[in-house]
């Protein structure tokens, strides 16, 4: 029979790590899978010489990266940054002890790993002014919410243009062509919820590349 405590996450273990080794996480899930760096170039669209940058952690990818990539492995994106816990059915995370992974200008925080069956991503989105998705456009299974908590930012979903401050939220189709930046001059944070959705092997190959 479980405990309270065995049945909560130790979240100050978790805390402990407060950045993943996100190219060291890709490079352990393609060799799990056994693939060249070259399969994996060519299944997420990246050139080899750029992955192999981010393996050995000499660049930092890109959102839109890291969802070619998620994509391409077939795990949820908070895969590369959540370390490896001993999955639970509650899980709790204490203020500022989310593990963060680093991307250009900006952070994101898995806020509740360690869940079993976990079947949506609550992350919190930080950006530093200018600092965006990059310069793909998104394309993921399921279903994404934005909820804006400080400052704006700006999120590009297929034709549409939607400016997302305070207290502003957004749901949409995943599938659709989406990007996001921060236009202001001060820092901004959204909370980003990610429903991804088990689909068959050809609706992953034809959203697969960008």
């Amino acid at each position: 029979m479980q405990t309270d405590n065995e049945a909560t996450t130790n979240a100050h273990a978790i805390g402990e790590v407060s950045q993943i080794d996100v190219g060291h996480r890709i490079r352990t899930l393609r060799e799990r899978r056994r693939l060249s760096i070259r399969a994996l170039a060519e299944a997420s669209g990246l050139a080899v010489n750029t992955l192999s940058l981010i393996e050995n952690g000499r660049t930092s990818p890109s959102v839109s990266t890291l969802q070619r990539l998620a994509m391409a492995l077939q795990v949820p994106i908070s895969t590369f940054f959540t370390p490896d816990v001993h999955k639970q059915r509650i899980v709790f995370t204490p203020a500022g002890q989310a593990v963060t992974s680093l991307f250009p200008h900006g952070t994101l925080s898995d806020l509740a790993p360690g869940l079993i069956n976990r079947t949506l991503e609550p992350l919190l989105i930080t950006l530093e002014p200018g600092a965006g998705s990059g310069t793909e456009a998104i394309i993921h299974t399921g279903q994404e919410f934005v909820f804006g908590l400080h400052g704006q930012i700006v999120y590009a979903v297929a034709d549409q243009t939607f400016s997302i401050g305070p207290g502003d939220s957004l749901l949409f189709e995943a599938v659709l062509p989406h990007r996001w930046h921060n236009p202001g001059h001060s820092v901004a944070q959204a909370l980003l919820v990610l429903c991804p959705l088990e689909l068959p092997r050809s609706v992953w190959e034809r959203h697969g590349r960008f």
